[in-house]
């Protein structure tokens, strides 16, 4: 245990919101499936990954031994979406270590997550942030690279405070909100990102994905459901041309219009939308957008929102595709007026230094036996082991692979 004298997680709670809101949503509905879980790092790296396997061992032995407060379960049953029963759950609750392999092959970091989907899905922000962490505390960190991390801070509250007058004219103010838990550089700086921004531009910044920071500085904890939620229902025995549509209705049934915000990209925005029908559009308060070109996907979505006779001032477009501010106001502005606006923002927040960032996932690559795939609008976002499984979906949705 001595490679985990500086632990890199403190609490459970330090998990992205949805990760909770799936959880439940997922042990009401189907407690007992199966799934396999996989990392994969999309850049290249300044050393081989494979070098930290046994330090990222120790902070998982070190990750199995802690559950959650009782502070932190007052906090979520606080929350007026979670279930009393959720937290009952979360009351027993520990990581398994048998269900987390980890390995070394070629330079590469091999980390394997297999077991019941309610015991093992929460694994993943927390390896990604492991590995993000123990990565940069390799790399040079003398003072030099947190003073360049807070000038490009500053730079960025400097840039929103230069626009104020037309970013908080009108109804809809420009607000974003921190989405970077998973590729942070590391925990003290992601929490002196987030102090600096409740400071500086409260009428921007409005929340952070983060639910351990959202509880210490007092913000909106921020996020409903990712590609895996859905990725899952291809499992579920639902014919896999409806597995949007039951994913779409499971959300429904479970928060009853709280976190009204679907994600758009597991088949691509064209399917999602076939299948987003004005029933769904009515009962959803927006969209979340995650790849592809972001002004397509806006006005594709304000189109199909005036063929179901909606008003798109009435929903919410929210981007988070590797945002940066100046992106996110180009956004906001080329959309206001016509539909509500929020801008989810993450490396580019909390893993600006002069180290590059890592490029890091772990995404579902089965449930209860079976492939599951995500067609993105992105080149390179599309991740399957199976490509049989993956050109059926293709076929199914008539998807075509991004160029």
């Amino acid at each position: 245990m001595s490679l985990c004298r500086e632990p890199v997680v403190h609490s459970l709670l330090e998990n992205d919101l949805y990760k909770f809101t799936m959880w439940q949503a997922l042990l009401h509905s189907h407690p007992g499936a199966q799934a396999e879980y996989a990392f994969v790092c999309r850049n290249r790296m300044a050393f081989p990954l494979a070098e930290l396997k046994d330090e990222v061992n120790a902070q998982l032995d070190h990750l199995c031994t802690l559950s959650f407060t009782a502070g932190e379960l007052d906090y979520l049953r606080g929350l007026r979406f979670i279930k009393s029963d959720f937290v009952d759950f979360l009351t027993l609750f520990r990581f398994q270590r048998h269900f987390i392999e980890v390995s070394a092959a070629g330079g590469n970091l091999r980390i394997t997550v297999k077991g019941p989907l309610v015991h093992v899905m929460a694994f993943e922000i927390f390896v990604l942030y492991i590995v993000n962490e123990l990565y940069f505390r390799r790399l040079p960190h003398d003072t030099s690279v947190l003073e360049e991390a807070r000038r490009r801070l500053r730079e960025k509250i400097d840039f929103l405070r230069a626009r104020r007058d037309e970013l908080i004219s009108g109804q809809e103010k420009f607000v974003f909100f921190d989405f970077g838990l998973r590729r942070r550089y590391s925990g003290a700086w992601h929490e002196e990102v987030i102090r600096t921004l409740v400071e500086e531009v409260p009428e921007h910044f409005r929340g952070t994905s983060d639910v351990y920071l959202a509880r210490k500085f007092d913000v909106t904890p921020v996020g409903t459901m990712a590609h895996e939620y859905l990725q899952a229902y291809q499992s579920f025995g639902f014919r896999l041309r409806d597995f949007q549509k039951a994913a779409l209705e499971g959300w429904v049934q479970e928060y009853r219009g709280d976190l009204g915000v679907a994600l758009t990209d597991v088949v691509g925005m064209d399917a999602f939308l076939a299948d987003f029908d004005l029933y769904f559009a009515k009962l959803f308060d927006g969209l979340r957008h995650d790849s592809g070109d972001p002004f397509v996907w806006g006005e594709k979505a304000i189109a199909h929102y005036k063929s179901l006779n909606l008003e798109p001032k009435t929903k919410r477009l929210v981007f988070s595709d590797a945002l940066t501010i100046p992106r996110a106001v180009e956004l906001y502005q080329h959309f206001k007026g016509r539909v509500q606006t929020a801008f989810g923002i993450g490396t580019a927040l909390t893993n600006d230094t002069p180290h590059a960032a890592l490029n890091i996932v772990m995404k579902i690559l089965s449930c209860n036996g079976q492939p599951v795939a995500k067609l993105s609008d992105s080149p390179g976002k599309t991740l399957c082991e199976n490509e049989t499984f993956l050109a059926y979906l293709r076929q199914v949705f008539n998807h075509r692979a991004p160029g």
